[in-house]
């Protein structure tokens, strides 16, 4: 009997959170009303209603029967760039383990604002995920306002990975180490460009930090994925790229682009033979980012711990391990606490670079 009762509070906890999800609805939508926004009788007043009757009839859902339905991974970036790779790569482990599908939707734009928002709207009942990046802690400091809060609008889950980037140059370009590109910016300053996928993006950050701290004037080009900026590497159009090492590789490999220096203060495991840019050149420089999952703020805590489990339990298996690891991605999948303050402390860090440099988007 004691094991029943608590299985029916952990069902009503989930009903709650889901009932009070479509009574916040509600809510938003009678205050809109308030303001003038909405007329009576109209289609905002409706949805505010059917929102409120919703709320009344939402069943609970606990974790013992998550997941009843396929599960959706947002990913706020475009294909074929590392926040997709470990997305679909969690997502086909994920399916595996819990006997549902498990579905990648990419909604790139605005520097993974718009994904983001999509996921930070939805019910919180486990089922919509985002697979957020090294922006979510910077567009905060980018954008004078953001559709959503980037710490109460969401709900950790893990952080995923931390990956450092690789400074990659057409093979046209002179430069064969950092100290050479350096002195190539200062020679021509302003010629000399960086592709990068969109503004806030790792390979963004960066190569802002590089050019701060380079004293180099170089010139951004935004891009909207990482296959794009690869391609405008390749033919000339983009001279500088901070890419990824999962992405960078088939191309340095081919001997079309080349490897000047990694972002971290070690090397990477997927690149050993290249220095990092202290060792050439730039000592002090560090940035390193990650991927992370989401979930809307309101989760019941018993299906947040769920999701972790399993998908913790999949980046520690040895498969996938090394799977990333000779791709230059290091695993973490740790708590949703670790995660939580990991983003509050990259809001603080990144605020300060972005103050610094000047950087505003409105």
């Amino acid at each position: 009997m004691a094991v029943t009762g608590q299985k029916t509070a952990r069902r009503n906890e989930a009903g709650a959170c889901t009932r009070g999800w479509w009574l916040r609805r509600a809510l938003r939508t009678l205050s809109a009303s308030h303001s003038g926004a909405c007329r009576p009788g109209s289609h905002c007043v409706r949805v505010a209603l059917a929102a409120a009757f919703f709320a009344l009839l939402a069943p609970g859902t606990g974790a013992q029967t998550f997941p009843a339905r396929p599960i959706q991974i947002v990913v706020p970036t475009g294909a074929g760039g590392i926040n997709d790779i470990v997305s679909r790569l969690i997502a086909k482990k994920l399916s595996e383990s819990v006997g549902q599908a498990v579905l990648v939707q990419n909604r790139p734009g605005a520097g993974g604002v718009i994904g983001s928002d999509l996921v930070a709207k939805s019910a919180p009942d486990g089922y919509t995920m985002v697979m957020v990046f090294s922006s979510h802690p910077v567009n905060p400091s980018l954008y004078a306002k953001l559709p959503y809060d980037s710490i109460k609008d969401f709900e950790p889950v893990t952080m995923v990975n931390t990956v450092n980037l690789v400074l990659v140059v057409n093979a046209a370009v002179p430069a064969k180490s950092v100290t050479e590109l350096i002195a190539l910016a200062k020679s021509e300053p302003g010629k000399l460009n960086y592709g990068a996928v969109g503004t806030g993006s790792l390979g963004h950050l960066g190569a802002m930090v590089f050019k701060q701290m380079a004293g180099i004037d170089i010139v951004h080009i935004p891009y909207k994925g990482a296959p794009e900026v690869n391609m405008a590497l390749l033919n000339g159009d983009a001279k500088i790229f901070f890419d990824t090492p999962i992405t960078a590789l088939p191309f340095l490999k081919s001997g079309k682009t080349r490897a000047l220096a990694v972002s971290s203060t070690t090397r990477s495991a997927a690149l050993p033979d290249v220095p990092t840019m202290a060792e050439d050149g730039l000592p002090g420089y560090d940035v390193v980012g990650w991927n992370g999952l989401l979930l809307p703020a309101g989760t019941p805590k018993p299906i947040v711990a769920k999701l972790n489990a399993e998908i913790v339990a999949i980046l520690r298996s040895p498969e996938v391990m090394n799977q990333l690891k000779a791709h230059g991605v290091d695993v973490v999948g740790g708590t949703p606490e670790h995660f939580a303050n990991a983003i509050r402390t990259d809001i603080a860090k990144w605020a300060k670079i972005i103050k610094e440099a000047g950087i505003r988007l409105d």
